[in-house]
């Protein structure tokens, strides 16, 4: 498999992952052109990709749908609860509807509800030859109930959106603060760090924190608390990084 995070925050959200069979993009935030770009510059034609799934449909993770669909005409995969969300796309023909897990030719597609304040919000663990990827965002916490799928994976995409501290005492409205650190807000640094102990195991090979604040976190908080929390946990594991808005991090191969 291989992995890229092609951007990571409040100005839009995208991946790709490719099996041997499959091209994958999971949300469509920034534009469809900064998109196409960063696939072009991985030696990716956007007009391979095979399938699209859809986190949620906040702005920041849809933006770039419509002219990418028009464009190349992939599958887009939404649950039911997501379409009246998306009515520029009332006309097209290729949506897959799911509400369980998803079987590509090549892949297992793990669909975890989310926790975050839209209509409906989902996240996912891809395997592919024994390998597997998590993506975790955009949720007030996880469910314990996932736990056990989530423990011992490959690669972990995980949102460390903000330090508490800096929401507290950042410019953010009391209102937003408050949703932000809500149920259905974003994991904070802490959070994910602690879920993250009860999740790396002997066959994690990288951990990849998302969707951080660009006013209410720093990369070296995000690290900070995680390599702390590790150390709590006596937890001996030291591969992991922060992904960046409008640029894409360096191709995982696992």
């Amino acid at each position: 498999m291989k992995i890229c995070v092609l951007t990571s925050g409040s100005v839009g959200n995208s991946t790709y992952i490719e099996t041997e069979k499959e091209k994958i993009l999971i949300d469509m935030g920034t534009t469809s052109k900064f998109i196409c770009e960063e696939l072009n510059s991985i030696g990716v034609s956007p007009s391979s990709i095979t399938a699209i799934f859809i986190s949620h449909t906040h702005s920041d993770h849809i933006n770039a749908l419509k002219t990418f669909l028009n464009s190349y005409h992939p599958k887009l995969y939404l649950t039911p609860k997501m379409i009246p969300d998306l009515k520029d796309l009332n006309n097209y023909d290729n949506i897959v509807i799911y509400d369980d897990d998803i079987y590509l030719s090549d892949a297992k597609v793990e669909v975890i509800k989310s926790s975050h304040d839209t209509n409906d919000s989902r996240n996912f663990i891809i395997t592919s030859n024994g390998k597997s990827v998590v993506y975790i965002t955009d949720t007030g916490y996880i469910n314990q109930k996932y736990f056990t799928k989530l423990k011992n994976k490959t690669v972990y995409l995980f949102e460390s959106n903000h330090d508490i501290e800096k929401l507290r005492h950042g410019p953010y409205p009391i209102w937003l603060q408050d949703r932000i650190l809500g149920p259905y807000g974003h994991l904070s640094n802490k959070d994910a760090s602690i879920y993250l102990a009860k999740f790396i195991g002997s066959d994690t090979k990288k951990v990849i924190l998302m969707h951080l604040s660009e006013k209410n976190n720093t990369e070296e908080l995000a690290m900070n608390a995680l390599k702390e929390t590790l150390a709590e946990y006596e937890i001996s594991f030291s591969d992991y990084t922060c992904a960046k808005p409008k640029e894409s991090i360096e191709e995982i191969v696992i």
